[in-house]
């Protein structure tokens, strides 16, 4: 199973920024596209104060800086010239949705949306939407986060694609590393999971689980409750498939190969329709800032023989 998308962090909440340019982003894509990569996700398009195009909403409302670049542009004519589709990353206020104040986020993320699709709706490679609201559990006002984003960004842009990434309360599902003992298991994960995708059919049409935050023996059958719930609400299973380690006491470096095969091969095993990752320019790119990335990418050319 190979990786064809990836997610661009262009904030780096909890990693380093790598300072990169034109030159070197038109680099980076190009080295994705070397391995299959047709599918890039912004993860969020700002962050609290900082954001990656010059919003007028979000400076004025929320305070935000003004970014040198707009990112955004940049990074839709990148997807432009390689031939890829670009998923737009809602903004992420860091503390409504966080304080259970949901209606508030999302009158932002509208507010948002309206301006991205109106700045950004008409270019090529504009091909879906990234509700960038990470849980693992059900939440409280998670599933009407979800579905009234989806339906509000599905109804704006003429039904593009919407997608979530949620991950799994596992043993690693913790800030630090190290394991925990109250990680909830299959039976419950598949519990509250399928009653929060029954509670957003129709809102989003990708759930693409990451897959860090269980023990490798365990992932498989967790892909596999994804893809039965996903199948069974019309949906579509991807799994995303972490790059950088968990198992580490520094956070974050560079996967080892074969941990990240694992990971694959489970996702494989499962019927996942296809692969993403976070993030390739930081921990799988030749051109990242960790020299441990480009031996990855070495190693993942090898495999796949490319």
């Amino acid at each position: 199973m190979k990786i064809t998308g990836t997610f661009l962090d262009e904030i780096s909440h909890d990693i380093p920024h790598q300072n990169w340019g034109r030159e070197e982003w038109d680099r980076d894509f190009a080295a994705m596209k070397s391995i299959g990569i047709d599918t890039v996700i912004l993860i969020r398009c700002g962050h609290r104060r900082f954001i990656t195009y010059p919003s007028k909403f979000l400076m004025e409302h929320e305070g935000c800086y003004r970014p040198p670049v707009d990112l955004v542009d940049l990074f839709l004519e990148l997807a432009e010239k390689y031939g890829m589709t670009f998923y737009f990353g809602l903004y992420d206020s860091g503390k409504y949705w966080h304080n259970r104040e949901c209606e508030r986020e999302m009158e932002i993320s509208r507010a948002v949306a309206d301006e991205v699709w109106s700045l950004y709706g008409n270019r090529k490679a504009f091909g879906g939407w990234y509700l960038n609201f990470e849980v693992s559990r059900a939440s409280a006002g998670i599933i009407e986060l979800y579905a009234g984003m989806g339906r509000h960004v599905k109804q704006l842009s003429g039904n593009l694609p919407t997608m979530i990434s949620p991950y799994i309360d596992g043993i690693k599902a913790i800030g630090d590393v190290g394991v925990k003992d109250d990680s909830i298991g299959v039976t419950q994960h598949e519990q509250e999971w399928n009653a929060i995708l029954k509670g957003i059919q129709g809102a989003v049409d990708i759930v693409a689980f990451q897959d860090g935050h269980c023990d490798y023996h365990e992932l498989a059958d967790y892909l596999r409750i994804n893809k039965k719930l996903t199948d069974r609400y019309g949906m579509t299973s991807w799994t995303n498939c972490e790059t950088f380690d968990r198992d580490m006491p520094i956070r974050f470096l560079p996967i080892k190969w074969e941990k990240m095969l694992l990971k694959l091969e489970a996702a494989r095993a499962a019927g996942i329709e296809k692969a993403i990752t976070f993030e390739f320019s930081h921990f799988m790119s030749p051109n990242s800032c960790y020299r441990a990335a480009g031996h990855l990418f070495d190693r993942y050319r090898e495999h796949f023989s490319l």
